[in-house]
């Protein structure tokens, strides 16, 4: 800004004329997960002479819902033509997550610019949307011919495992298929996968292919691997995709591949659909005295316990996705005072009308104190809070609602019939279950509940839809203690399969995402100075 006086020809001093000339414009920078640094991604184009710059440059960003995805947006006056960032005049700033700025109204999130002790900044608008390419789904089926056999008794009981190649060179998992029991020469069913979960928008993108033998106790024999990319998969049936898994003939065949476009996870989150996340944690005897460095409900001055790091690390990315941030929370396991009543489905704020905790914060300051309030007790039963969330799920089956359970416990289920009872009649409403499993047990049986492989079933009736997911925390703890990564790769897995069961339970009813709520008309940036 420059301001220029203008005197009159008689040398009468009069009130200096102000002429604002502001050439601004914005930096983005992402935060990396692990190390936090913060790294430039671009820059908008320079605006001249307004106060009011609607930049036009966009960021194309690859969202991904399982990840906090961290923001800043740095705001500069160009004092020069230099390209060093420090060579200009810093205006403000502001940060938040990609979530943030799509879980907001009409994906327009307006943030007040901070950063120059007491000067008012001016406020920024930052507005989100989705390209077309991220509608696409892609339908395939696969089968295989003369696998390995790997049972004693019989043969194979094979099923496939697909992975995206990551830019790091690491592999994520993105889809299994089912198990074919007892068979060499399996045929899959057909299934439906995004494109971008498949390959990220990089149609040759690697795509390996993991052949596995389903064993009982989790311990599934590998067979093969092969790879392959969108590319060549889109090419569909031909000599191309028949792929050798070992040296030995053993062949898996792609039979069939089309590509569709449908409604997206933020088509509905545009449209209004708010994510409802629900806790519950495990006050169950077998985690130990709260108040000795071995339990797993160890309050330590110095770092969160397993339970904190697991609700804090799914939390803070669901909250982004919740207008109103309010979050039942729940124990089981426990005696309450005053009378010592054993209970599965108590409010950590002890309020059996209201058991909303505000925000994540709210939530651990709650979980921490009923630790100090309750004995630590037994059994470890699921069923009581699965059905109390699934009886509010019940309530709300139009599309504008979805919700999130999140359970942590350290221990095996004592009462599973209910349990897949419980799930099985959830599996027809909007609803998720998220189960984390804490400290060192043994937790085969919670395979079970997680249908990736085979579908959960009660009394002879399989879940209409796979909606629990379950994890060790221990197989994403950082060796080197980094708790930050902990949570990150821990939330990353467990959550990678809501937007997808999401659109499954709206398909499945016939629901299609409401028209994106509108903001008020605001300019893309805006500064008071």
């Amino acid at each position: 800004m420059a301001s220029i006086g203008e005197f009159d020809p008689l040398n009468t001093r009069v009130p200096a004329t102000k002429i604002e000339v502001t050439v601004s414009f914005v930096v983005l920078y992402l935060q990396a997960v692990g190390t936090k640094e913060w790294r430039e991604f671009g820059r908008t184009e320079v605006i001249d002479n307004t106060r009011n710059p609607d930049f036009v440059r966009k960021f194309v960003l690859d969202f991904f819902f399982e990840e906090k995805q961290n923001l800043r947006f740095d705001v500069y006056n160009v004092d020069s033509r230099s390209c060093n960032i420090s060579k200009h005049d810093f205006l403000g700033q502001t940060f938040c997550t990609l979530g943030e700025i799509i879980g907001s109204t009409g994906g327009r999130l307006e943030r007040t610019l901070s950063g120059i002790p007491g000067k008012k900044c001016g406020v920024i608008i930052l507005t989100a949307e989705e390209l077309s390419n991220c509608r696409d789904i892609a339908t395939m089926q696969l089968c295989a011919n003369k696998l390995d056999k790997k049972d004693f008794f019989g043969k194979s009981d094979p099923f496939l495992v697909f992975y995206r190649s990551n830019e790091d060179g690491t592999f994520t998992i993105c889809h299994k298929t089912e198990v074919i029991k007892n068979t060499l020469n399996p045929v899959w069913q057909s299934f439906t996968i995004p494109v971008r979960a498949l390959c990220n928008g990089d149609y040759d993108r690697t795509v390996k292919v993991d052949v596995y033998d389903w064993d009982r106790d989790g311990s599934h024999d590998f067979i093969g691997e092969f790879t392959t990319s969108y590319r060549e998969l889109s090419r569909g049936q031909n000599q191309f995709n028949v792929y050798e898994v070992r040296h030995n003939m053993e062949m898996v065949t792609l039979l069939s591949f089309k590509v569709e476009s449908e409604y997206t996870f933020v088509d509905f989150i545009r449209g209004g659909t708010q994510l409802n996340f629900t806790v519950a944690i495990d006050f169950t005897a077998s985690n130990g005295n709260p108040s000795q460095p071995t339990s797993l409900h160890y309050m330590s001055p110095y770092q969160m316990n397993a339970y904190a790091m697991a609700l804090k690390a799914v939390g803070e990315i669901i909250q982004d996705y919740d207008s109103d941030k309010l979050f039942p929370a729940y124990g089981f396991g426990a005696k309450l005072p005053p009378d010592g009543k054993i209970s599965h489905a108590f409010p950590l704020n002890g309020d059996n009308d209201n058991p909303n905790c505000v925000g994540i914060e709210g939530v651990l300051e709650t979980y921490f104190q009923s630790l100090r309030a309750v004995q630590l007790y037994g059994p470890t039963n699921f069923a009581p809070v699965i059905n109390k969330v699934a009886n509010c799920a019940a309530e709300i089956t139009d599309g504008s609602q979805y919700f999130v359970l999140l359970m942590i416990t350290d221990g095996v289920i004592s009462d599973m019939v209910q349990t897949k009872e419980a799930v099985v009649n959830a599996a027809s409403l909007p609803l998720s279950i998220i189960i984390v499993g804490v400290g060192p047990a043994e937790f085969d049986a919670m395979e079970e509940l997680d249908g990736d492989e085979v579908r959960v079933s009660s009394r002879g009736r399989l879940a209409e839809r796979d909606i629990v997911q379950f994890v060790p925390f221990r197989d994403y703890i950082d060796r080197s203690g980094n708790q930050v990564l902990s949570m990150a790769r821990l939330a990353k897995d467990v959550l990678a399969e809501i937007p997808d069961q999401l659109l499954s339970f709206m398909k499945s009813r016939g629901i299609e995402p409401r028209p994106a709520l509108s903001s008020s008309p605001l300019p893309q940036l805006h500064r008071h100075i």
